[in-house]
């Protein structure tokens, strides 16, 4: 029976391990090898690693720093940024990294979905869209954004990611831009109806405060997976840097009160 996944997002910036808030003022937080292996001992589901600078500087992905992650890993690791071909998807994956997650170079070449499922499989690729809320008087909908959230594009989130699950993604990532890192809980009408528009495995990241936000995200979705960067990162109302996780007891309460009569 497939369970909802509950997964730490860390973000690198200048090679270390940092967290922001609607994608603005990178707080440094720590190492990022460290920080995987706090993770390794509490037994994360998996694992998301993302580079926030190298599709905004336009550079390749970091090798060293995902072979080191990998061999440190003991979990299904995600690595995204800077990927624009399919060469370096596979070579990523060659180093140990289960999934490789593309965001701006699907939006400019939605093909390369495609490219990449056949050279690596459908599984291991994962789209990522950053959205956040349309402004204005008349505004409504949700816009697509990349680079940080520098750029907005004319699509409808909504029916490009049927064009990416068509395309060969085997997973889609939700990214809310106007709750990241503001742990004030997921944005579930996001979230609902991204569910009903896909029929591949979704995850959900931005705006988790507090296991309650993840059990009302699972109640809400179903099985999808349950992603956050805060959440792991602090501790309290000052948000003093602390990795933290569920433990499996605590991730058991999640489930069954979540999806109470279904066997998780």
């Amino acid at each position: 029976m497939l369970r909802p996944r509950i997964i730490p997002c860390l973000l690198v910036h200048k090679g270390g391990l940092v967290k922001t808030q609607v994608f603005k003022a990178p707080k440094y937080v720590g190492d990022p090898i460290n920080a995987v292996k706090i993770f390794n001992e509490k037994e994360s589901d998996e694992l998301m690693v993302l580079d926030i600078d190298a599709s905004v500087n336009g550079v390749e992905p970091n090798y060293a720093l995902i072979a080191k992650l990998a061999a440190e890993c003991r979990m299904p690791l995600c690595y995204g940024g800077g990927i624009t071909t399919a060469e370096q998807a596979a070579r990523i994956i060659d180093l140990g990294v289960e999934k490789v997650s593309i965001s701006a170079a699907a939006v400019a070449d939605p093909g390369l979905i495609t490219r990449i499922a056949d050279a690596i499989g459908r599984q291991s690729v994962v789209a990522v869209l950053d959205l956040r809320k349309k402004t204005g008087l008349f505004a409504k909908g949700y816009e697509l954004c990349t680079h940080n959230a520098r750029k907005a594009h004319k699509l409808d989130p909504f029916a490009f990611a049927r064009q990416l699950q068509e395309a060969g993604a085997g997973e889609i990532v939700i990214n809310s831009i106007d709750r990241d890192g503001e742990m004030k809980g997921y944005d579930l009408e996001l979230a609902q109806q991204m569910r009903q528009t896909l029929r591949i495995p979704m995850s959900v990241l931005g705006g988790a405060g507090s296991l309650a936000d993840i059990e009302a995200l699972i109640k809400a979705c179903g099985v999808v997976g349950t992603a956050a960067g805060s959440l792991f990162v602090f501790k309290g109302q000052y948000r003093a840097v602390l990795i933290n996780y569920p433990t499996p007891a605590q991730k058991d309460e999640i489930f069954r009160a979540a999806l109470p009569g279904r066997k998780v």
